[in-house]
C-alpha cells in the first residue's frame, strides 16, 4: 500500500510538471529538458543535414573567385522538403507545447532558418526580427541579427543592412562563433557591392575565428584568389600555401598548387621551356585525369600572354575536347575563344557561335550567362542578316541558271557533302590496335579504360570494322551453321543476285541525312513572287547590317560598304533617306566625302528629318531638345486645328530645323503631312502619306496615317494595303494624346516609370503600419468625402498591404491624370480624418495603372514619389 502511494505521488508530480501554464522549478526543468532534446535538438540536426547536403551538391568553380557563401540550390531544398517540414513541425511543437522553456526563442530562430532555406524571405525576416526583439539570450540575438543582415544583403536592401552593421558594431560580448559568421557576412556584403578590398578585409578577420581547419582552408583560398587578382602575388602565394592545410579536397589543392606556382614562378619566369614543361608534367600526371582541360586552358592563357595567338587558339580547342569535372570550364573556354576572335580578327560570326556554345555549359542564372546573352543580342542580329544575304544571294544567282546547270550544282553539292561527312567520320574513329596482344587486352581489362569485351564499346567497334573489312556483309554465325548453309547452297539452284551498294553499312548510316537532288531543286525560287521576296529580304538585311555595324559594332568601313550596296542594288528603296544619313555620318567619321550625301538628301528628300539634321549638324539633342520640340509641336497643333495652316506649316518647319531628331520628330512629320492635305493637291497628299508610312517606326502613327490614306485609294489599292485589317483611330484624339504626353516635362534619368497622362489613374495614400492603426476611421471618412465632394464620380475605395511595414489605401478610377490631380488638390486642402497625420497627407500621390504595376513590383514608394514630384507637382 505504501509502495502504491509513493508511485501515485510520482505520477501526480510528473503530470503536474507536464503543464506549460505553471511556472514552477519542476515545470521549467521538465520543459527545458523535453523541448531541448525532443524537439529543438532533432530539428537542428535535420536543418544541419540539409545545409550539409547543399554544400556537398555544390560544384565549386576554382577557375573563378569562389563565393563567400555557397549558393542555396532550390532543387536540393526541394529534395529535402520532407526533412525541413519535419524540422518545422518539431520547432513548432517546442514553441506550442513548451512555452515556459528557455528553448522557445531558439526554436523561433530555427523556423527563420527553415523559411530562409525555402526562400520564404518575408517569413524569415519576421522570425529573425522576433528573436532579436524578444530573446533575453544575447548570443541568440546576435545570431538572429547576423542572419537578418544576410537576408538584407540577399534582397539588396543596403540601407537596412547598413543600419544592422552599425548596430552590431556597437554590441559587446559577441561570441567567437558569432564573430566568425559576422565577419563572413560582412565579406558577403562587400562581395555583393563589388568592393574587393572590403571582402579581403572582412575575410582576413573571419579566418581568425574559423571553427575548423576545412573552413579556414577555403577562406584562405578565397583570400589568395583575391590577392592574385589585385596583383599582390607574394600575399597570394602565402595564402595559397596556407589553403593546403586542413586536408582540402584534391581539386582545390590542385588549383592551390597550380596558382601558387603561377604567382611564384610562372608569371615572372623568362624560361619559357621550363614553364611549358611544368604544364606538360601536370597534363601527364595520372592523378589529374579529370583536370586535363584545366591544365590545357591555363597553358592557353599563358601562351596568350606571350602573344602567340595561333597556339593559344589551338590549345583552347584542345581544352574544349579534353575530359574535365567542371562543365562550366568549357563555357569559359568558348567564351575566351569568342573574346579572341572578336578582339584579334573582328570575326563577329565566329564570336556569336562560340558564345552560343559557352551558354550550353553555363547555368542560365549565372551572372556570366546574363552577360553573354546581353553581348549576343547584337551579334545574333548581325549573323542572321549576314547568313540571310549569303543564302539569298546564292539562291538568286542559281535561279538565273538553266535547269541543267541547276542540276549540276545540286549534284556537286551532294558529292562534296558525302566526301566531307565520310572524312569527318573517319577522323573520329579511334586508331586500330597495332597488334594482336593489344586486342587480347580488351578481354583482360588491362588496357586503359578497357573491360570485358562485350562491355567495351571501342573493342567491339574495332572488331566489327575488322570483320567487315575481311568478310564483307555476311552475318556472324557459328561454324556448323555456316557449313550447313554451304551444303544447302550446293544442292539448290543458284539465284541471280542484284547489284549491291558500293558503300558500307556504316557509310550508309552516315549519309542518311543528306538531301536528295529533288529536295535541293525545290528550294530554288522560280516565280516572280519568290524572287521579289528574296530581294525584299536582301534589301532589309543590307540596311540593318549598315546600321548595326555603325551604331553597335563601331565598324565604319563595312557599314559604308553594305549601305552603298543597298543604294546601288535597290535604288528605289524606301530606306534611302536614312541610308544617306548613315553614309553621311560614316563618311564624316572616316574623314571621307560626306558632302555628297548632304547634297543628295537636299535634292531627293528635302522634307526628310535627316535632311533637316544634316543641314543643322550642331542642333541641340537630348531632353532639352525633346522639351523644346514638344512646345513647338503643341503650337503647330493648335494652329492646325485653328485653321491657320500656313502658320502651322511654318512652325513645323522651324521646329524640325532647330530640333531635327527627337522623340517628337515623327509626330511633327505627320502633322506636316496633314497640313499638306489642306494646302496642296490630293496626289501630293497621297504621296506624302505613302512615304511617311514606309519610313515611320511608331506603329500607332503608322496606323493613323493608313486610316488617312484609305479614302484616297482605289478598290485595288485598298486590297493591297497592309495590314489588311486595321482598327479605326480618331486622328484628332490620338494627336491630342500625343501632344499631351511629355509636353514641357522631362522624365528623370533611369526612372522605371513612364509618363502617360491619358491613361487611367488611381489615387494612393501610403501609410506605415502604425499610421494605419491610428487612422481607424479613414475608409469611412473617405466615403463621406466622396459623397460630399465627388457625388457623381462613382469612386471606389480599398486598401492593401504593400509590404510588411506599409499599407496603402486606393481611390479609383480617374480617367486621366488631370482628373486625378483635381482630386489630389481637393484632398490636400479639404480632407480630414481623425488620427491621419500630416506626413501621410503629403506622401499621398496619384499614379497611372501601368506605373502602379511597376510600383507593386519594386515596392519602392520613395522612387515613385521622386518621379511624381518632378512630373506632376
Amino acid at each position: 500500500m505504501r509502495r502504491f502511494s509513493g508511485l501515485a505521488v510520482v505520477i501526480v508530480i510528473f503530470i503536474g510538471a507536464c503543464s506549460s501554464e505553471r511556472n514552477t522549478f519542476t515545470n521549467r526543468a521538465f520543459h527545458n529538458l523535453t523541448s531541448h532534446f525532443n524537439a529543438y535538438y532533432l530539428a537542428d540536426v535535420k536543418i544541419r543535414d540539409v545545409e550539409k547536403q547543399v554544400f556537398l551538391n555544390y560544384k565549386e568553380d576554382f577557375t573563378q573567385v569562389l563565393p563567400v557563401f555557397i549558393p542555396i540550390d532550390s532543387a536540393t531544398i526541394q529534395q529535402n522538403k520532407e526533412k525541413l517540414d519535419s524540422a518545422r513541425e518539431l520547432s513548432s511543437k517546442a514553441i506550442d507545447w513548451h512555452r515556459i522553456a528557455k528553448w522557445v526563442d531558439d526554436s523561433y530562430y530555427l523556423l527563420g532558418k527553415i523559411d530562409y532555406l525555402q526562400a520564404q524571405q518575408d517569413d524569415a525576416l519576421n522570425a529573425f526580427k522576433y528573436v532579436n526583439s524578444n530573446s533575453k539570450d544575447k548570443a541568440l540575438r546576435h545570431k538572429a541579427l547576423i542572419s537578418l543582415l544576410h537576408l538584407y544583403i540577399d534582397r539588396r536592401e543596403y540601407e537596412q543592412a547598413n543600419f544592422t552593421i552599425d548596430y552590431l558594431s556597437k554590441e559587446t560580448g559577441i561570441s567567437e562563433e558569432n564573430r566568425f559568421q559576422l565577419f563572413k557576412t560582412l565579406a558577403y556584403y562587400y562581395e555583393s557591392r563589388t568592393d574587393a578590398n572590403g571582402v579581403i578585409g572582412a575575410l582576413d578577420r573571419a579566418v581568425g575565428y574559423a571553427p575548423d581547419k576545412k573552413e579556414k582552408s577555403r577562406i584562405n583560398f578565397i583570400l589568395a584568389q583575391r590577392y592574385q587578382r589585385e596583383g599582390l602575388d607574394a600575399l597570394a602565394y602565402d595564402y595559397y600555401r596556407k589553403s593546403l592545410e586542413g586536408n582540402p579536397p584534391y581539386e582545390r589543392s590542385f588549383f592551390a598548387m597550380l596558382y601558387a606556382q603561377q604567382v611564384a614562378e610562372l608569371n615572372a619566369s623568362k624560361d619559357l621551356r621550363k614553364v611549358r614543361n611544368y604544364y606538360d608534367g601536370l597534363y601527364k600526371d595520372s592523378k589529374n585525369s579529370d583536370l586535363k582541360d584545366v591544365v590545357v586552358y591555363e597553358r592557353a592563357l599563358f601562351e596568350e600572354k606571350q602573344g602567340d595567338i595561333p597556339l593559344t587558339l589551338d590549345l583552347l580547342h584542345q581544352a574544349a575536347k579534353e575530359p574535365g569535372s567542371n562543365p562550366r570550364l568549357k563555357g569559359y573556354i568558348y567564351q575566351k575563344l569568342a573574346e579572341i576572335n572578336l578582339r584579334e580578327f573582328k570575326d563577329f560570326r565566329a564570336t556569336k557561335y562560340y558564345l552560343d556554345s559557352a551558354l550550353t555549359f553555363i547555368r542560365e542564372d549565372d551572372p556570366t550567362a546574363l552577360s553573354i546573352r546581353e553581348q549576343k543580342k547584337t551579334l545574333d542580329q548581325y549573323v542572321f542578316h549576314v547568313e540571310r544575304i549569303q543564302l539569298n544571294d546564292s539562291l538568286t544567282m542559281i535561279a538565273g541558271l538553266s535547269p541543267e546547270e541547276q542540276q549540276t550544282i545540286a549534284q556537286n553539292f551532294i558529292a562534296a557533302e558525302e566526301e566531307r561527312l565520310i572524312r569527318e567520320a573517319k577522323a573520329k574513329e579511334p586508331p586500330k590496335n597495332s597488334n594482336i596482344f593489344n586486342n587480347l587486352l580488351a578481354f583482360s581489362g588491362r588496357d586503359p579504360g578497357a573491360s570485358f569485351y562485350f562491355d567495351n564499346g571501342v573493342a567491339m567497334q574495332q572488331g566489327a570494322i575488322e570483320f567487315s573489312r575481311v568478310w564483307g556483309n555476311r552475318p556472324i554465325q557459328d561454324n556448323w551453321r555456316r557449313r550447313s548453309a554451304i551444303f544447302q547452297t550446293t544442292i539448290q539452284p543458284q539465284q541471280s543476285t542484284g547489284s549491291t551498294d558500293s558503300l558500307s553499312p556504316s557509310e550508309n548510316q552516315i549519309l542518311a541525312g543528306l538531301p536528295s537532288i529533288e529536295s535541293l531543286l525545290a528550294k530554288i525560287p522560280n516565280t516572280p513572287e519568290q524572287i521579289s521576296l528574296l530581294n525584299s529580304e536582301l534589301e532589309e538585311s543590307y540596311f540593318e547590317l549598315g546600321k548595326l555595324l555603325y551604331f553597335d559594332l563601331k565598324e565604319i568601313k563595312p557599314s559604308i560598304n553594305y549601305l552603298e550596296t543597298l543604294i546601288r542594288d535597290y535604288p528605289t528603296t524606301t530606306r534611302k533617306p536614312e541610308a544617306y544619313y548613315l553614309l553621311y555620318l560614316g563618311q564624316k567619321d572616316s574623314k571621307g566625302n560626306f558632302e555628297q550625301y548632304i547634297n543628295r538628301l537636299n535634292r531627293e528628300y528635302p522634307e526628310s528629318q535627316y535632311t533637316y539634321s544634316v543641314n543643322n549638324p550642331n542642333a541641340a539633342s537630348g531632353n532639352l531638345a525633346a522639351l523644346e520640340s514638344s512646345k513647338g509641336y503643341e503650337r503647330a497643333y493648335n494652329a492646325y486645328y485653328g485653321g491657320q495652316y500656313q502658320e502651322a506649316q511654318q512652325l513645323i518647319r522651324t521646329t524640325l530645323e532647330a530640333y531635327p531628331l527627337t522623340r517628337n520628330t515623327e509626330k511633327l512629320l505627320l502633322l506636316d503631312v496633314m497640313v499638306i492635305g489642306k494646302l496642296e493637291s490630293r496626289d501630293r497628299f497621297k504621296s506624302r502619306l505613302e512615304s511617311y508610312i514606309a519610313n515611320t517606326k511608331d506603329e500607332a502613327l503608322v496606323s493613323l496615317a493608313r486610316n488617312m490614306l484609305r479614302p484616297l485609294l482605289s478598290s485595288d489599292e485598298l486590297a493591297a494595303l497592309a495590314p489588311k485589317e486595321s482598327i479605326a483611330i480618331d486622328s484628332t484624339q490620338l494627336l491630342a494624346d500625343k501632344a499631351a504626353e511629355n509636353t514641357g516635362k522631362v522624365v528623370p534619368a533611369d526612372s522605371p516609370y513612364k509618363l502617360n497622362e491619358s491613361q487611367t489613374h488611381i489615387f494612393v495614400i501610403a501609410l506605415t503600419r502604425t499610421e494605419s492603426e491610428n487612422a481607424k476611421n479613414l475608409l469611412a471618412d473617405l466615403e463621406n468625402f466622396h459623397s460630399k465632394s465627388f457625388p457623381n464620380a462613382r469612386l471606389r475605395t480599398g486598401n492593401m498591404n504593400m509590404t510588411q511595414e506599409n499599407a496603402i489605401y486606393i481611390i479609383s478610377p480617374f480617367s486621366n491624370a488631370e482628373k486625378a490631380k483635381e482630386y489630389y488638390l481637393k484632398f490636400s486642402e479639404e480632407f480630414k480624418s481623425e488620427g491621419l497625420q500630416e506626413s501621410a497627407r503629403t506622401n499621398s500621390f496619384f499614379i497611372s495603372i501601368e506605373n502602379f504595376q511597376t510600383l507593386n513590383k519594386t515596392k519602392n514608394t520613395e522612387e515613385y514619389l521622386t518621379f511624381f514630384r518632378t512630373l506632376y507637382k
